[in-house]
């Protein structure tokens, strides 16, 4: 089966991710998906995984019990109300 595609009507686009491609000596899909990835994050303020953890681990050097976290936040529910 064929991979998708994505059609870009820009030379100047489509030169670029070429170039990048062989000069990075990757695939222009690859060159492509990266860009779109950095520009996502960029854009939307969100942090690549590896950043998240390094603040989380500067921020709380201690680890902590998940398992009791929750079961303190943990309320039984009622059941619906059938009435």
């Amino acid at each position: 089966m064929a991979e998708p595609q994505l059609s870009v009507r820009s030379a100047r686009a489509r030169d670029l991710a070429h170039r990048l491609a062989r000069r990075e000596r990757r695939s222009v899909a690859e060159v492509v998906e990266r860009a779109l990835t950095d520009y996502e994050t960029r854009q939307t303020g969100r942090q690549s995984a590896q950043a998240f953890y390094a603040d989380l681990a500067r921020d709380k050097p201690s680890d902590i019990d998940l398992d009791a976290v929750i079961r303190e936040a943990r309320r039984p529910h009622g059941g619906p109300d059938l009435s």
